[in-house]
């Protein structure tokens, strides 16, 4: 059985990708990735190494060729642009004849506000419509969304949010990656939607923790989106990258990453990495 996922040397799917050499032959193992000269310790693993663009579809056809089992990641990029993307690869998995695909969605995504759920409604109602068994990886947020803010603090900056008392379910992003690797290599979750979701917290909360694995009291500073943009806009982020960033404190204000669920340990057999275990990981790389 042939195992294939996208964006293999990307921050998820390279975990991904170790998580699954863990059970998986290297041979019963490929991987689609833009630029296959990335992939080159993969391929001296044993790894087939196979170029697949999503903008280029006729790349898919040969990338998918074969294969059982396709993990999508998804891309980076405007809404129009994912969701075209995205839209491609479904497509060139029904051309290819697979089996079964997995797609990294976000929270709730069907009946989200969050800025960044259109491509994924898109893509999870394009894969459904070709008939192909499923399974939706709605991942809620990465904890490494969150290395900027950390790094401020620990520079001796206040934790700086406009997100009021909205509540995300983050967690490592080791953890997705090994959820998407369990249920790749796993049975009985065929068109199946799992809302990964770590414990719920504030800025409030996070800051805290954060704080206790620095050893140093921090302060959060609730602001408008419009001083959050300056905040961001001095700390370098370019232009377009504003709105994105603005957008995602609204996103998490308006309690679209609000979602409580038991799945993300039923899909991994484990606990969650506790979240003060996983930011003394961060802080210390």
């Amino acid at each position: 059985m042939k195992l294939l996922v996208t964006g293999a040397t990307g921050k998820l799917g390279s975990k991904v990708i170790s998580s699954l050499l863990k059970s998986v032959a290297a041979e019963d193992l490929a991987v689609s990735v833009r630029n296959p000269n990335k992939a080159e310790e993969l391929r001296e693993l044993g790894v087939d190494v196979r170029h697949g663009d999503f903008d280029h579809p006729d790349t898919l056809d040969h990338a998918f060729k074969d294969v059982d089992r396709l993990l999508i990641i998804s891309t980076d990029g405007d809404n129009e642009t994912r969701i075209r993307q995205h839209g491609n690869a479904v497509q060139a998995a029904e051309r290819a004849g697979v089996k079964f695909i997995a797609y990294t969605s976000i929270a709730n995504a069907t009946d989200s506000e969050n800025l960044m759920a259109p491509p994924h409604v898109a893509t999870e109602a394009a894969i459904i419509k070709t008939g192909i068994p499923y399974t939706f990886l709605r991942n809620n947020w990465y904890l490494e969304n969150e290395i900027g803010s950390i790094q401020a603090v620990k520079a001796g900056a206040p934790w700086a949010t406009s997100a009021g008392d909205g509540k995300v379910g983050w967690a490592l992003q080791q953890d997705y990656a090994d959820a998407a690797a369990a249920v790749l290599t796993g049975s009985g979750h065929e068109n199946k939607v799992y809302e990964l979701s770590g414990p719920l917290l504030t800025q409030e909360q996070l800051a805290s923790a954060v704080g206790k694995v620095l050893d140093k009291l921090i302060e959060v500073k609730q602001v408008s989106d419009e001083e959050y943009a300056e905040i961001m806009k001095s700390a370098g982020l370019p232009d377009f990258a504003i709105p994105i960033v603005v957008g995602i404190q609204q996103s998490i204000r308006n309690g679209s990453l609000e979602v409580e669920n038991s799945d993300f340990e039923k899909v991994l057999g484990r606990s969650l990495t506790p979240i003060e275990k996983g930011l003394a990981k961060l802080v210390s790389e």
